[in-house]
């Protein structure tokens, strides 16, 4: 994979100005809004047209945060998309872009392989990677760096009574069993939690040097996958957390200076409050799970989360989920 070194970076090519945090260095300046959505599963075709209406926000960014479609032609369209209609875009994957689909559907790399192709598509189309440079958003409710992470999962949202050796086969003893488990590889690693446990250990590094460069500034982390297990509520397939992130970052929310945490794969939107930090669960998900608000006639322009500036933080520390049914 390709090195994190952390700069203010200038991914469109904007002239280098004093920033806010004291850095000699400043990223592209956008006085719009940030925004964000995840798991649009371009290989539904509702899905893919709803896309297609995705309107111009001159000025604003937009965070992909993950599962895009089930192969690199789905990715390309998403980011291509998304690109002509937003001055920025990042993109982190979710487990659909690593998928290895079979027969002529995929390109048959696996593991790391499938994440370089991945990053040379966003890249393709001038979509930030978590691979590149954090940039400082300074646009609404700025500044604040903008971090998308790649974490995976590692199998420890799980009961304590159930042995890491024994998870899978505990969901499985419910129907649930994660289409990851065939679909998605870890190679060269030698299982999806070793590959988990190299990212949370390099995407640590890159956060606490992003706090060390930018001490001033809080960050918009973006992940795929939740950072904490209490934001994993599944009523219908509870055993199916095991594949929803890791123990492993469940304070960095507090470590890092968040100031909004953007996630999806639970295709459960919500917003949440921890510890000042806001959380937002922007996925998009399967035609069926956003049949009622295509019925209001909402599509990907009304779904879309705003993240900067967003609501201030509550003055009550107690603050119950507030459930995006319809956006």
């Amino acid at each position: 994979m390709m090195a994190s070194n952390l700069s203010a970076s200038q991914p469109l090519g904007q002239k280098e100005t004093a920033s806010p945090s004291g850095s000699s260095e400043v990223p592209h300046k956008s006085m719009g809004k940030l925004y964000a959505i995840a798991d649009i599963h371009l290989a539904f075709a509702e899905n893919k047209l709803a896309w297609s209406k995705l309107t111009p926000h001159p000025g604003d960014g937009l965070i992909l945060c993950g599962d895009m479609g089930d192969n690199a032609e789905q990715l390309r369209t998403a980011c291509r998309k998304a690109k002509q209609c937003f001055d920025t875009v990042w993109w982190c994957p979710g487990n659909h872009e690593l998928y290895t689909m079979p027969g002529k559907s995929g390109s048959g790399t696996r593991g790391e392989q499938k994440y370089e192709e991945c990053l040379s598509v966003a890249r393709e189309c001038n979509v930030l990677t978590p691979e590149d440079d954090f940039v400082v958003w300074e646009g609404e409710g700025g500044p604040a760096v903008v971090a998308p992470i790649f974490t995976l999962y590692d199998y420890s949202f799980r009961p304590d009574h159930v042995t890491l050796e024994n998870a899978v086969s505990w969901a499985g003893e419910k129907d649930t069993v994660a289409t990851d488990e065939f679909l998605l590889h870890p190679d060269p690693h030698p299982s999806r939690q070793d590959w988990c446990r190299v990212l949370v250990e390099k995407f640590e590094a890159k956060l606490e040097a992003a706090r060390t460069q930018f001490p001033l500034l809080p960050l918009v982390i973006a992940n795929h996958w939740p950072l904490r297990e209490d934001l994993v509520t599944l009523a219908y397939i509870p055993r199916f957390s095991l594949w929803c992130g890791t123990k492993l970052t469940e304070d960095w929310h507090r470590r890092f200076n968040a100031k909004v945490v953007v996630s999806g794969h639970l295709h459960l939107r919500r917003t949440d409050w921890r510890d000042g930090c806001r959380f937002e669960e922007v996925s998009l998900g399967y035609p069926r799970q956003w049949k009622k608000c295509a019925e209001m006639g909402m599509g990907v322009n009304e779904l879309l989360r705003e993240i900067l500036p967003g609501p201030e933080i509550p003055e009550a520390k107690d603050v119950p989920t507030r459930w995006r049914v319809y956006g």
